[in-house]
């Protein structure tokens, strides 16, 4: 920064602000000094009996939509500049009809920036984020204040005297500046537009649910690196110097970020190769659960219990994932159980085959079997073999359905479920039973 620019810069506001200060002390700048305290204290009364009112009345709205309560509710909280903002234009008409304009200079002036502030107040509501709501506020209200004050243009030569050479290019605190705010508008956009079309993308039927998730991350991608791409091109920044840019970061990606990029490209791949997909029951190890979300990093997996796991996409691709549902929705579990040799095999297989068709979430469509496995020790062996068309309705459940059934129709056709006994026999020495007979 050149001192003579800041220095002509800060003796000129300076300056401007000693006339301020002096001006006070006219009668007429008195007087406007005194409406704007009557008018603050008077619309300060008028929202302390009137806001009692309003919120009675607003008690009894429930059941209006959510958006109505919301504005009501900030018209409440400013209701006091709201009046004061009534009163102060006003006043100003009236005065600019009445006697000259510099009598009304600073009513004008304060009636200005009152609005600005209400304005900015209800329109940085529409941002949801706390913080950029925050950021966004204080942005708007200091453009306000400087440009109804006549200080833009000074705070801007200020701004743009700061400012270090890059390669050749001067960038100023000001190109900076505009650069974030334009970023940030195209940013909002790009969100706006990508959330807007991802609703109908997710919408359509005629698209497979893998081909979805991977279109709207492409157009997440695209909008937001075009929005990047304008934003910096806009402020006059050298895109050509990106190149040097992305070396660095393709360095940094090959030590840093190698399981970043593995789970992205692993999320890739399982969406072109339509292996997963949204909706798909799976077993990982010890998680079992349905796919709820495929994301670029990792995919969100539901339990049956409530739990959401979040695997990461390279787990996918490198272990051995059982789909339950990859080509079809049929799966068939097997249940085992044995019985006493005294019943008859014939029976305890029809019976069993029976009482599995008799749970309602069994496929009728498959027919249920029962077959011989062994001959243990005090049980013949069997196991019963079904299926069941909605693995996402969880298996445990079933199986204990089936299980009791089977239990109810054994016990009403005398089939028993046998258990090993063992016969404990004590033995004494011949010698010691005749010594104690002695």
């Amino acid at each position: 920064m050149e001192p003579i620019q800041f220095t002509d810069i800060l003796t000129t506001t300076g300056a401007d602000a000693i006339d301020f200060v002096k001006s006070l002390s006219r009668k007429w700048q008195f007087y406007q000094l005194l409406i704007l305290l009557g008018t603050l204290g008077v619309s300060l009364l008028c929202a302390h009996f009137t806001r009692l009112r309003l919120r009675t009345w607003m008690r009894t709205l429930e059941g209006r939509p959510k958006w109505q309560l919301r504005s009501l509710l900030q018209i409440e909280k400013r209701l006091w500049l709201i009046l004061w903002l009534v009163m102060l234009w006003a006043i100003y008409v009236v005065m600019q009809e009445i006697t000259w304009p510099s009598r009304s200079y600073l009513i004008g002036i304060v009636a200005r920036l009152t609005t600005a502030w209400l304005l900015v107040g209800f329109a940085a509501r529409l941002v949801k984020n706390r913080l950029v709501r925050r950021l966004v506020t204080w942005a708007l209200w200091i453009y306000a204040t400087l440009y109804f004050l006549g200080l833009h243009l000074r705070a801007a030569a200020f701004l743009d005297s700061i400012a270090i050479n890059l390669g050749g290019l001067d960038l100023s605190l000001l190109t900076v500046m505009k650069a974030f705010i334009l970023t940030g508008i195209l940013f909002t956009f790009a969100r706006t537009t990508s959330v807007q079309a991802s609703n109908r993308i997710r919408k359509n039927e005629d698209i497979s649910p893998s081909m979805r998730v991977l279109m709207v991350k492409m157009l997440q991608v695209g909008l937001y690196g075009a929005a990047a791409f304008m934003g910096l091109k806009a402020v006059g920044f050298d895109l050509t110097g990106l190149a040097v840019l992305s070396g660095a970061i393709g360095v940094g990606l090959g030590f840093g970020l190698q399981k970043v990029v593995s789970n992205l490209v692993s999320g890739i791949i399982i969406l072109l190769d339509k292996s997963i997909k949204p909706g798909d029951v799976i077993s990982l190890g010890e998680t079992f659960g349905w796919i709820n979300t495929l994301g670029a990093r990792y995919a969100s997996v539901v339990t049956r219990d409530g739990k959401e796991y979040l695997i990461p996409n390279e787990d996918l691709i490198t272990n051995q994932v059982v789909n339950w549902s990859h080509t079809n929705a049929f799966v068939r579990l097997d249940i085992h159980f044995g019985t006493a040799y005294g019943d008859d095999p014939h029976k305890v297989r029809a019976v069993a085959i029976a009482a599995a068709n008799s749970v309602e979430r069994i496929c009728k469509d498959k027919a249920t079997v029962c077959h011989i496995v062994g001959f243990g020790d005090s049980a013949v062996d069997y196991v019963l073999r079904f299926w069941i068309v909605d693995p996402t309705g969880g298996l445990t459940n079933v199986r204990g359905a089936v299980y009791l059934a089977l239990w109810d129709a054994f016990k009403d056709n005398d089939i028993s479920f046998p258990f090993p006994q063992r016969e404990v026999r004590l033995l004494e020495d011949a010698d010691k039973k005749a010594a104690l007979n002695d």
